[in-house]
């Protein structure tokens, strides 16, 4: 029941499905394992039959007479785990091109892929993408937040399930990287050496939050260059981590032109780094990155729910100036400086102050979101507590 309650309670990018259903004959949503897109699709479009192609029978029957099986969905379907079927876009190319009734199918996938290959093959123009990733803090039950210190937050990350059932974060992920990432990456890239990407993916947990170095990380892996792209194309295309461009004009300035590295879900990334309790998390080396990388999720979490591109950024010259986030706002430039202490001091408002300077005239009023309760504006700069940070990204 526990479970059932949670999965009923609505998810932000709700209004964002119904507005692109009204549209689009197809709206597609992709996302990591376990994120929720099953019940979400089935919640929001619950007068359409569903259908899943992991079911070995429902696919077989695709892929034998897929006229037929497609003949039982005339009026539209939800249908599942859509990348198991590659046809399946040619074959909806012509359903919709005869019938573009919009939202007539809705379409879920884990991997990008195939998903991907086929939309922009088969359904350019008559489908919508959308992304869920894990929860957002907005979307975790009040009554739970309430109740709940940052740092367990942030080692239990978003995932539903581990806010729908009693259960220990490092037996949930545990058995999430075995049975989804493991097997999800080895069938695209048939690694040989599964004790090679195990360690490949910790070192990328490690480097969350911070500048990414392939060299340096395939090095440290014992894989090459090439291989430390791939693997990590594929944990991005798999909605695992995600790469924050720096801002692409340099105000006069030499910038830093590597990408950041961040994790999805901070949950995972401190399971990863051997995090098991709150207490080991709150004394950890690593707790800054990892509180940045839960903010940075947040940001992206937000417009992907809202349907919007990522269209995020930091700025950072070869002095180390900048912002750890950076976004167009209107005619402005956010500037957004991040830090995990529960307590404002003079310095964080010193940083809060610096991190808009090199756009000048250009930067809005700074953002700090720092690790404690209270938001207020102080000295010139928005602080903003990490309780409030959904509500004030929303505005």
């Amino acid at each position: 029941m526990e479970l059932y309650i949670l999965f009923m309670l609505e998810r932000d990018m709700t209004a964002t499905l119904l507005r692109l259903a009204r549209s689009f004959p197809v709206v597609v949503m992709t996302g990591p394992r376990q994120s929720g897109k099953t019940t979400l699709a089935r919640s929001v479009f619950s007068d359409k039959p569903y259908v899943s192609l992991e079911d070995p029978d429902e696919r077989a029957f695709a892929m034998e007479d897929p006229k037929g099986f497609l003949r039982r969905f005339a009026s539209g379907a939800v249908i599942d785990e859509a990348q198991r079927w590659p046809e399946l876009f040619s074959w909806l190319q012509g359903a919709v091109d005869s019938d573009p009734e919009p939202g007539r199918f809705v379409l879920t996938g884990s991997r990008q892929f195939g998903l991907h290959a086929g939309i922009s093959q088969s359904l350019a123009g008559r489908a919508a993408v959308t992304h869920l990733l894990p929860l957002a803090l907005s979307e975790i039950p009040q009554a739970k937040m309430a109740e709940t210190a940052l740092d367990a937050v942030m080692m239990t990350g978003g995932y539903p399930a581990l806010h729908a059932r009693r259960i220990d974060p490092g037996d949930w992920f545990a058995g999430y990287v075995a049975t989804y990432v493991e097997r999800d990456v080895r069938q695209v890239l048939n690694i040989q050496d599964l004790s090679a990407f195990q360690r490949f993916i910790r070192l990328c947990a490690g480097r969350s939050g911070q500048l990414l170095n392939l060299n340096a990380l395939g090095g440290e892996a014992g894989v090459s260059h090439s291989t430390a792209r791939s693997w990590l194309s594929v944990l991005e295309a798999s909605y695992l981590v995600h790469l924050l461009p720096p801002y692409h004009r340099n105000f006069g300035k030499r910038l830093v032109k590597s990408p950041k590295l961040y994790f999805l879900d901070v949950g995972l990334a401190s399971w990863l780094l051997g995090i098991r309790t709150p207490e080991t998390l709150m004394l950890h080396p690593l707790r800054g990155a990892l509180f940045e990388t839960l903010i940075v999720g947040e940001f992206l979490k937000d417009r992907y729910n809202r349907g919007l591109p990522p269209d995020l950024f930091f700025w950072r010259d070869n002095n180390g100036a900048g912002s750890d986030l950076v976004f167009e706002a209107g005619m402005k430039l956010q500037p957004v400086e991040i830090k995990s202490g529960g307590t404002v001091t003079s310095d964080y408002l010193r940083a809060g102050r610096r991190s808009g300077r090199f756009a000048g005239e250009e930067a809005g009023s700074p953002w700090l979101i720092y690790g404690g309760e209270e938001s207020y504006r102080r000295n010139g700069v928005e602080v903003i507590g990490w309780r409030q940070i959904g509500s004030r990204i929303a505005r």
